[in-house]
Formats: C-alpha cells, structure tokens, sequence
C-alpha cells in the first residue's frame, strides 16, 4: 500500500495501516512473544495473515524474529522502532476509550481475549502463597465457558481444561460484565451489587481482587458523552 507522498503520516501509514498490523503491535509491545500467543490475542485472524503481517514488520525493521532453542518455531520480539510505537499506541487506545467505546457490539466482547488480558493482569507477589488457582465461569458462553488461571510463584498460565487443582477463589459472571469491571466502567462491588458477578473464595483473596488483579490502563478516562 503506497499513497505517494512525501508527508511522514503518510509514510508510516504504508508500513501501519494494513489492517491487524497495530493490533500485533500491541501484542508484541505487552509480551507476546510466540505464534500461538499472538493468536490468542487476535483470534479472528488466520494464521496465514498472522504470518504475512510478522514477514512485513520483519522486512520493515519492526521485530526480530528468533528461532526457538532446542524447539521447532520461533519467537517474536520488538525492536527499538516498534517499542518507540508505545505512547502511540496509548494515545490511540486513550482515544478509543473517549470517542469509540459506544460502537462496542455484543460481538466484540471476546472471552479469549478478556481471559489473555485478565492473565496479564495478574500480580502474583500481591498473592499469598507459592500457589493460586482462580476459576471463571461465564454464564453467557456456550464454548470456553471455563477458565483458569494458574499462579506458581511468578508464573502464570491460562487453561481451558482442569488442571486438577483445588480452586482458591471462583468468579462468575458473564463476559460483558467482567470486561466491564476490567475496563473500569463498574466496580466489583457494583457488579456484586447489581447481581452481575458472584466472587466465592478465601477472604484474603476476594475482597481485595483489585489488588492482585489490575484493571486496564485506560481505566479512568471518560466517555465523550461525559466530556
């Protein structure tokens, strides 16, 4: 995509406007680094125009791809150019929070995307313990209704089958809701309140899950109805 200009906008947009591209970008600048990982993150995209939109930031200086030692495939990291992308991508996100987020659709409320968020979000030195094992359930969600998310020490993994491990504390809801809390447009004791989201577990963990589990970086900015 060229459009023939000399402007640096116009530039950028040529190597950034293909649709998916500064989508990746965001994965890759909050630590996807693997194939499968990325796609978690974008699970409407194939895996075919997964690849040729890594090919393209590679040719155009954007991430260092990396061959996996001792396993078959390869890792993804972000240059120097692509980390410069990341107040840009901010700022973009800033706006979208303020003048886009009353085009969200029911369609739009993705419980992978949500569960890979919510695990990024886990603080685990804010956990008590070695080990914690937090369950969602999602009354709202015919497949991939279950979720865990597994704390050991500083690791943290995703699951969609039983890890066969005693839950320590369980959320139910439904999806929109817990995007919601996330995104802070509500609180948890709003959704509590509201008859929106049941949190069942230990104490320690339970009433204070704002401390272990962080909200969204746009939590706080306004919608422009409210501006």
């Amino acid at each position: 995509m060229e459009y023939g200009q000399f402007c640096p906008i116009a530039k950028a947009n040529e190597i950034l406007g293909e649709k998916w591209t500064l989508l990746i970008i965001r994965e890759l600048l909050i630590g996807g680094c693997r194939f499968n990982e990325l796609q978690r993150g974008l699970s409407h995209l194939s895996p075919t125009l997964l690849s040729k939109r890594l090919r393209s930031l590679e040719l155009h200086g954007l991430l260092i791809k990396k061959r996996i030692q001792g396993q078959r495939g390869y890792e993804y990291y972000p240059t120097d150019a692509c980390q410069q992308l990341l107040p840009i991508i901010k700022s973009l996100g800033d706006w979208g929070m303020i003048w886009a987020r009353n085009n969200l659709t029911d369609k739009d409320y993705d419980v992978e995307l949500l569960m890979l968020y919510l695990k990024r979000s886990i603080v685990p030195n804010k956990l008590p313990g070695s080990s914690t094992i937090i369950k969602f359930n999602f009354t709202d969600v015919s497949q991939y209704s279950h979720w865990w998310i597994v704390v050991n020490n500083n690791d943290v993994d995703l699951c969609v089958k039983d890890p066969g491990k005693d839950v320590d504390v369980y959320f139910t809801t439904k999806v929109k809701t817990m995007v919601e809390i996330w995104m802070g447009e509500i609180t948890y004791k709003q959704a509590i309140k509201q008859q929106a989201l049941s949190i069942v577990g230990y104490k320690a963990l339970t009433s204070n899950v704002s401390v272990w589990m962080n909200n969204s970086v746009f939590t706080g900015l306004p919608s422009a109805t409210k501006i």
